[in-house]
């Protein structure tokens, strides 16, 4: 069966820069999630909350990247050399800053050994040199798959997209601790991970649904999963004496409930935003990829050169405005990067 690209992207654009600023508030009340018992209740929970509402970040991402890629047919070569590597020049641009940020912290040193000092910084890039870049290393993988997964999307009828997608959706919850005793030994890890994220993009992305009700259903639905998001942390928290994420995680059935609602709620959803904000976010989105690739390092220097974090005033006051004016310093500061002459447009993002 044969599936038309997803029309009026506004809707599009519209969510990937409300995902962008919801990365940054969840990346800045994390900090203070993880002060359980070390703060007042009422500012944890504060914490809790944000990141409920929040959680559909990245899953929303990779739906946006399967709404605007599964339907084209690619070649190759032109692929991986023009759309890969737009992912990963700027990622180990970005590796590297980190891994310097990291000895200007004094949490690695290096010596004057210089297969040592190679070694280390080889184990940085592996692992990760941020804790936020895991999520490219995922994105690379996704897209070494995409020319693969895209001729089966392009050639799979709904109902085959929807037998992948439950599959899917069974193997996740069999992952789940409160599941996995019942996962049988039949090999299912085909259909594990983020693919599915992206799968589902391009299916909720195509497919037109009955709209009566929809956008009300949808919204109650975001609305449930971030209280029970919200509540379930904070149980099992209490229950374990710390931190438990089980509910927040993104290949779990409640965020994939809180994403896929989201995304479909914007789909039927027109916003008529004011030509200044419209001018904002397509600005913004030019850059998204280097403003998540770089807003770590802001919130790190916000923090130690000016105290503004969560703590800067109450958690509700401080989480938005401290993600706000990270955002804003992270774009100007792509933006200038992208202005280098000769390699600017490469490592920036």
């Amino acid at each position: 069966m044969s599936f038309d690209k997803p029309q009026n992207l506004e809707w599009i654009s519209n969510l990937r820069f409300l995902s962008l600023l919801a990365v940054i508030v969840l990346h800045t009340s994390a900090v203070l999630l993880a002060q359980y018992g070390k703060v007042p209740l009422n500012e944890w929970l504060t914490a809790d909350v944000f990141n409920a509402m929040v959680r559909f970040a990245v899953p929303v991402f990779v739906m946006i990247t399967g709404a605007l890629n599964l339907h084209r047919d690619y070649e190759l070569n032109d692929f991986l050399k023009r759309r890969l590597s737009r992912i990963v020049t700027p990622f180990l641009f970005w590796s590297l800053v980190y891994i310097g940020y990291s000895w200007y912290n004094e949490e690695i040193s290096f010596d004057n050994d210089t297969w040592a000092n190679a070694k280390l910084i080889l184990h940085q890039l592996k692992y990760g040199s941020s804790y936020h870049l895991w999520y490219v290393y995922m994105l690379i993988g996704l897209y070494l798959i995409m020319p693969i997964i895209s001729k089966f999307v392009r050639a799979a009828t709904k109902k085959e997209l929807l037998y992948f997608l439950l599959i899917w959706l069974a193997v996740m919850l069999l992952e789940q601790p409160y599941l996995s005793r019942y996962k049988p030994q039949v090999e299912l890890r085909y259909f594990e991970g983020y693919i599915g994220y992206l799968v589902l993009g391009h299916y909720l992305s195509t497919t037109a649904f009955k709209q009566r009700y929809l956008r009300s259903l949808m919204l109650l639905l975001f609305l449930g999963m971030v209280m029970v998001i919200t509540v379930g942390t904070y149980l099992v928290t209490k229950y374990n004496y710390s931190v438990t994420t089980v509910f927040y995680e993104p290949l779990g059935p409640f965020v994939v409930c809180l994403s896929g609602s989201l995304f479909v709620f914007f789909k039927y959803r027109t916003v008529n935003l004011p030509a200044f904000l419209i001018k904002v976010r397509d600005f913004t989105g030019q850059y998204a990829y280097g403003v998540y690739l770089g807003h770590a390092l802001i919130l790190y220097l916000l923090d130690l050169w000016f105290n503004i974090s969560y703590k800067l005033y109450a958690p509700i006051i401080s989480i938005p405005l401290t993600a706000v004016l990270c955002m804003v310093i992270s774009v100007v500061m792509i933006w200038l990067l992208n202005k280098l002459p000769y390699i600017g447009k490469y490592i920036a993002g």
